[in-house]
């Protein structure tokens, strides 16, 4: 098997990178992440490969390219795989983006997936499609799994210090699609955002900075689809009174809608993508009272 992936390059060699990192929406059912880490261990055996996440759910390009620049500023330098690839097979055109002048490379399908992790480390300095059949497992079955025949070993060559210039075409950065992400803006007097990301506790993570909701003070006006609730702007999930909606800045930087001890999704009927409202409360409104339950005694 060994002798049907690995690919002999003529190319001097020297071990650059130790680490690929590995994001997809593979999952752990089947066995294509197994399989990617096979391929690149058998070219690049001296490599270790971090799986960031394989539970991006389905052809979702947009959670993809989320979860990814989240993760990017804290990931091992090196090579990045990143496969969420409904086109696969198709023009779509896998390529290689360098980032930092070589600090890193990151690979994957030019469908956006890339972009926000790429704008985010300060953009592009060199871009290529991966063209070579050198540098790609020999065609021996169908055009549906590039993270295993282009991504992986392409990967892995740069791992072994082959240069990003023999993988491919040159192509302009500026060619690359983009992400379409949502941008809050100001309505008057509401700041319309949306819901980024609903992570598995139920935190509802907005695109929405810290600084875009001082102007409303402590207490904030949140309008949901079905409902406005007053939220409260708080430091720990911990310190969210019960029965209030709290507004938390989260592990990405970003304003997140969280409750105490429960999923902010689920008690709020809320999911990715839904619209919600920011502003100021009414000031005239009677003041939240908290409620206090107690054990009811009874006779003995």
């Amino acid at each position: 098997m060994a002798a049907n992936v690995a690919t002999v390059s003529t190319h001097l060699e020297t071990a650059r990178f130790n680490t690929v990192s590995f994001l997809s929406d593979y999952g752990h059912d089947d066995e294509f992440v197994g399989v990617v880490h096979s391929v690149i261990r058998s070219i690049a055996p001296h490599a270790t490969v971090i799986d960031v996440t394989h539970g991006i759910a389905a052809h979702d390009i947009r959670a993809g390219g989320l979860a990814l620049a989240r993760a990017a500023n804290y990931l091992c330098p090196g090579v990045v795989v990143a496969v969420v690839d409904p086109s696969v097979g198709t023009a779509r055109r896998p390529v290689v983006i360098e980032v930092g002048d070589g600090a890193a490379y990151l690979l994957g399908p030019d469908n956006g997936l890339l972009a926000p992790a790429v704008g985010l480390v300060g953009g592009a300095t060199r871009a290529l499609e991966l063209t070579s059949q050198e540098h790609r497992l020999p065609s021996l079955a169908g055009a549906t799994f590039d993270g295993r025949d282009v991504f992986a070993p392409a990967a892995a060559h740069l791992c072994k210090g082959v240069p990003i210039e023999v993988l491919g075409q040159v192509i302009d950065p500026a060619t690359l699609m983009p992400a379409v992400l949502p941008v809050s803006e100001m309505q008057g007097d509401e700041l319309v955002a949306e819901i980024l990301w609903v992570d598995r506790f139920g935190n509802c993570q907005l695109n929405v900075d810290p600084a875009d909701i001082e102007r409303f003070g402590e207490a904030v006006l949140v309008g949901l689809v079905q409902e406005q609730k007053t939220g409260i702007r708080v430091d720990a999930y911990d310190q969210i009174p019960i029965g209030r909606v709290g507004l938390i800045v989260d592990s990405s930087g970003l304003v997140s809608l969280a409750v105490a001890r429960g999923s902010a999704a689920a008690e709020l009927g809320l999911a990715e993508g839904d619209e919600v409202r920011l502003s100021a409360p009414d000031r005239n409104a009677a003041p939240f009272q908290p409620v206090t339950l107690t054990r009811k005694e009874t006779d003995s």
